[in-house]
């Protein structure tokens, strides 16, 4: 998949991942919603809490981008020191295996990213709770954006499944647009959630809509399996 078909794809992965957001950060954002000065709104006013919501977003795009040039250069690094193609193909296939699970997981027709989500809360957020309770109550857009920092690291499937992709995206620079891309598609939902949560909430837990979300995320993982297996082949024949 060509990169700037791989950062679209990874747009389309965060925006459907929305019906997981909704249970995996639906609280966290009703309670930093809630939690603003009357000043701001404090959850009563949408528009008047706008600032914060995009400060928060910012922040955990921010961490996501961070996140993914690390990865990407770690995978880079590691094709480099292999100094093999097979290896990069490999990294493809493991991605969108992954991508495939995403789907199933985001359907509700398996659960087994449960447990990367739970090692991830051991060995990350644990460490890292405790500065974004200190950060707490938010006064400012400032210190939203430093709350949406610590809250990128939040341990999710979703999230995770995407950094094993990032991890193939073959250099730093393209993991970080490939995370950046999909951490712009989770806006949308996570923005409307801060302020529209009761309406959006109901829709997006609706069963059909996780379903098809699941399902096109499938269709995702298939078709960057086929070009991974694809090139696998043509390797094997030359």
């Amino acid at each position: 998949m060509a990169p700037e078909a791989s950062i679209a794809a990874a747009f389309l992965v965060g925006l459907l991942g929305g019906v997981h957001c909704v249970g995996m950060c639906g609280g966290i954002v009703a309670a930093l919603t809630f939690g603003l000065p009357v000043a701001a709104g404090g959850g009563r006013q949408p528009l008047g809490h706008l600032p914060y919501l995009l400060a928060y977003n910012g922040g955990r795009v921010l961490s996501y981008t961070l996140a993914g040039a690390l990865v990407g250069g770690i995978g880079s690094l590691a094709t480099r020191l292999a100094a093999v193609q097979q290896l990069q193909l490999a990294l493809q296939l493991l991605a969108a295996a992954f991508l495939v699970a995403l789907g199933l997981y985001i359907a509700g027709w398996w659960r087994g990213l449960v447990v990367l989500e739970r090692a991830g809360g051991r060995l990350i957020w644990q460490r890292l709770q405790p500065l974004g309770q200190r950060l707490l109550p938010v006064r400012s857009p400032a210190a939203a954006l430093a709350v949406g920092l610590v809250w990128g690291w939040l341990p999710c499937g979703l999230v995770y499944s995407v950094l094993i992709w990032a991890v193939a995206a073959g250099s730093a620079a393209q993991g970080a647009l490939l995370m950046l891309g999909f951490g712009l598609g989770t806006l949308p939902t996570l923005l409307a959630m801060g302020a529209f949560a009761s309406v959006l909430t109901g829709l997006l837990r609706r069963p059909a809509v996780r379903r098809l979300a699941g399902a096109v995320v499938i269709a995702v993982g298939l078709l960057q399996a086929a070009g991974g297996l694809g090139a696998m082949g043509a390797m094997v024949g030359h």
